[in-house]
């Protein structure tokens, strides 16, 4: 009877367990013999809604609003054209500004520091403060968890970078691989960035031999293989699949077929390009008829006053970053076209959004090629890393070029027409600023453009309500905290509905800001001019690394969609009531305290020298 009454017990909290999971409560009868009780099936596999749709969620790197032809851009992207043109075109979609940060918030539908994401899961450029030890533990579930229990397989493909470095080995703990975050299969890297043609793969646990492939290659290969299988086991069951491409992040590689397509349409350089870009933009419908150019950032040179051998480098690391970008267009075109094919576009909702952040400062002055130009230890001076990248003109987009390979600055801004600023910048509309597509043939009556306010944490609840998948109050046993996105589903039905979203803070790098019912404060965090001109001979920090001395900013977007009219002294009481707002997010949502770019390579330089002081194996 004491083993009967202990069995009953055990089978009883086994099944309240299995019910905080929200699955079927089990309703059976329970005696001690088999005859006299009463059954009951639990499902363990749950179904998902008949009809579901297959959900693609694309997300490219470093790609700012003016860089795709879909949105204006002078690189072409027939691909995303032909989704927008047939889907909608957000054009007030916001990212967290830099790359870890964004996807957190992506997968999550959470703000990115409240996810403990508030830089990176890199453990010598984060800190040891709770918001930024880049550890998402389980109570914030990711879309790939909340659908892979409602009845969808679920793909990861290429970056992923949510994995703190001492988790990153074959040896795990994989609760932060995507294996570990509700993806049945996976195949990328799990860094910031990876050579293009010697990726650091991984597949599901564990690291893999790249062939010498060019990674949007293998990426289109590996989704097509895993939609083709999938199909041939179960093809009633949906899918999701997260494509996030390594580029177009740094290092800017690609074959010369596609990087020659564009011999000399750079050669007029990015003021130009600025504006030719921002007309296109108006053409198109993409921004208010009111909107103007800002004008060049200071710490960039007219294109006419810079020397003829500096244009020509400038020049050719465009056309390989526009190579670069058109080649992965192609690519994702593959597997589009490998939907439709397989006659599952039709029910697929794609989801694309370009660029986890606006175009990429990294660079600096000259671009990079081959030699690091932050936290090096080459001791260049200014004119000696000059002349040593035009010596290097040949390699630019080759194969043998460093991780970090990029373009020079003034590139990052033209990319991000009709914004200021650029990637980290998230006081800046340049930084947080991205296109977003959505496609979806079956579900989508009204084509056309879209300019409801948006951020990436509003993707998670739009895919669940499009596929009618009730957010669990447990996943795996752990109770879940809130989401902080809000469905745009609504917006995808009414193109005149006001927007939902009418507040939303960032920061990156202590750079930070605050929207609110169109109106945005903003201050920027610049504590040494070394982030952007490493080589200079003077590098005294030039501004108070202490936050409280920030300046503050403050913009109407609704008139000035762009920032360009700072209007601080005109309203200081709004600008007051804006402040105070920040504070009570950045306690609400745990932003402090704020790590700034100073912290970040104090922090490596130290690890740096643990390293060398380590004796060698």
């Amino acid at each position: 009877m004491k083993k009967t009454l202990l069995s009953a017990l055990l089978l009883s909290t086994t099944l309240s367990s299995f019910a905080q999971n929200e699955e079927p409560q089990w309703n059976g009868k329970i005696t001690n013999y088999w005859k006299t009780s009463e059954p009951q099936k639990v499902e363990y596999l749950k179904k998902a809604k008949p009809g579901a749709p297959n959900i693609l969620l694309i997300l490219l790197d470093d790609v700012g609003f003016g860089a795709s032809s879909a949105f204006g851009g002078l690189i072409n992207t027939p691909t995303f054209d032909s989704l927008a043109n047939n889907g909608l075109r957000y054009t007030n979609f916001h990212t967290a500004g830099i790359c870890s940060p964004t996807r957190a918030a992506l997968l999550t539908g959470r703000n990115h520091h409240a996810v403990k994401m508030g830089l990176f899961p890199n453990y010598h450029l984060g800190a040891d403060f709770p918001s930024y030890d880049g550890h998402i533990l389980p109570e914030n579930g990711t879309i790939a968890e909340v659908l892979r229990d409602n009845g969808y397989s679920t793909y990861q493909l290429g970056k992923w970078h949510l994995t703190p470095d001492e988790e990153t080995t074959d040896l795990g703990p994989f609760v932060r691989w995507p294996s570990g975050k509700g993806f049945d299969h996976n195949f990328g890297f799990l860094g910031g960035a990876t050579d293009q043609y010697k990726p650091d793969l991984v597949e599901d646990n564990q690291h893999v031999k790249p062939d010498g492939r060019h990674l949007n290659q293998l990426l289109t290969d590996k989704a097509i293989s895993y939609i083709d299988r999938h199909n041939s086991i179960d093809p009633e069951k949906p899918f999701f699949i997260y494509y996030a491409t390594g580029a177009a992040h740094a290092p800017h590689q690609v074959d010369k077929v596609w990087s020659d397509k564009y011999k000399g349409k750079f050669d007029q350089g990015w003021d130009v390009y600025r504006e030719q870009v921002f007309a296109n933009q108006k053409k198109l419908g993409i921004l208010p008829a009111n909107a103007k150019l800002p004008e060049r950032n200071p710490l960039i040179k007219a294109w006419k006053d810079i020397p003829a051998e500096e244009q020509k480098s400038f020049a050719r690391f465009m056309e390989v970053y526009a190579g670069f970008l058109e080649y992965t267009d192609y690519e994702i075109g593959r597997l589009i076209n490998h939907l439709k094919k397989t006659g599952e576009l039709e029910n697929t909702a794609v989801f694309v959004i370009i660029g986890d952040n606006g175009g990429s400062k990294e660079g600096s002055e000259y671009g990079v090629i081959t030699k690091t130009n932050r936290f090096s230890n080459n001791n260049f001076t200014r004119d000696e890393y000059r002349k040593f990248v035009l010596s290097e003109y040949d390699k630019i987009g080759g194969k043998e070029v460093e991780r970090i390979a990029n373009y020079p600055l003034g590139w990052a801004q033209a990319t991000n027409t009709p914004f200021r600023h650029w990637k980290g910048d998230a006081n800046s509309e340049g930084a947080t600023h991205n296109p977003l597509i959505v496609f979806y043939p079956k579900g989508i009556k009204e084509r056309g453009i879209r300019n409801q306010y948006g951020h990436v944490i509003d993707i998670f609840p739009t895919i669940t309500e499009l596929t009618e998948t009730p957010q669990p109050e447990y996943i795996r046993g752990y109770k879940q905290n809130p989401l902080h996105g809000i469905s745009l589903l609504y917006s995808v039905k009414d193109a005149h509905a006001p927007s939902k979203r009418t507040q939303q803070h960032y920061c990156i790098f202590a750079n930070r800001s605050i929207y609110k019912d169109g109106w945005k404060a903003a201050a920027a965090h610049k504590p040494t001019t070394l982030e952007l001109f490493p080589y200079t001979d003077d590098p005294t920090p030039v501004i108070d690394g202490n936050p409280d001395n920030d300046v503050w900013e403050l913009y109407n977007l609704n008139e000035d969609f762009n920032e360009r009219i700072d209007l601080s002294k005109k309203y200081p009481e709004k600008l007051k009531e804006l402040k105070a707002l920040f504070e009570a997010e950045a306690k609400k949502y745990n932003i402090y305290p704020l790590v700034d770019f100073e912290h970040a390579a104090i922090r490596q330089r130290q690890v740096l020298q643990k390293q060398a002081e380590k004796p060698r194996q």
